[in-house]
């Protein structure tokens, strides 16, 4: 990567750049803002555009990835707080029937590549730990679940039992 400070960006410069660290990427139609897919460990996300550069044509100043999850059942929101308290930089929220992660990067007064190879590094590493934090937690729910029933269930069956013995 160049010493050359990035101001803007375009979906195509900011294409090559993301192929460049090894990601496999391709520009999607969206109706009238176009994005970027791309995956990492087997994990769909895409990059929106945000914010237009007024003085250059198809240029932006910054994007926003986003990954998302079909919920199937509750998810908790204490889940998605406790992430969302532990993590700086990606956040969750819960969209009908979605769990959303995004991370919104910013050239807004010149960025050089490293930073923005970091941010890159960033969203991988959250991504990659999104679904490992969410088995953990969701499991822990099961266990607790299973404690607090088998403790409401506990006084009443040696009781029973006791009940038994003595009849």
């Amino acid at each position: 990567m160049s010493d050359t400070v990035l101001n803007s960006f375009t979906l195509e410069s900011l294409r090559d750049l993301l192929q460049t660290v090894g990601y496999r990427v391709e520009i999607v139609p969206n109706g009238d803002m176009p994005l970027l897919r791309s995956s990492t460990a087997g994990f769909a996300f895409d990059i929106r555009p945000g914010n237009r550069l007024a003085s250059q044509d198809g240029g932006y100043v910054d994007f926003t990835f986003s990954a998302w999850l079909n919920i199937e059942g509750e998810l908790p929101l204490d889940v998605v707080n406790r992430w969302n308290a532990l993590r700086r930089f990606g956040r969750l929220q819960v969209v009908p029937g979605y769990l959303a992660m995004t991370m919104d990067v910013s050239f807004i007064g010149g960025v050089m590549p490293n930073h923005l190879r970091a941010q890159v590094e960033i969203w991988d590493h959250l991504v990659q730990a999104l679904v490992p934090y969410l088995r953990e937690e969701l499991q822990k729910l099961d266990t607790v679940k299973t404690v607090v029933a088998s403790e409401v269930q506990a006084p009443v069956e040696p009781k029973a039992a006791a009940e038994a013995r003595v009849a």
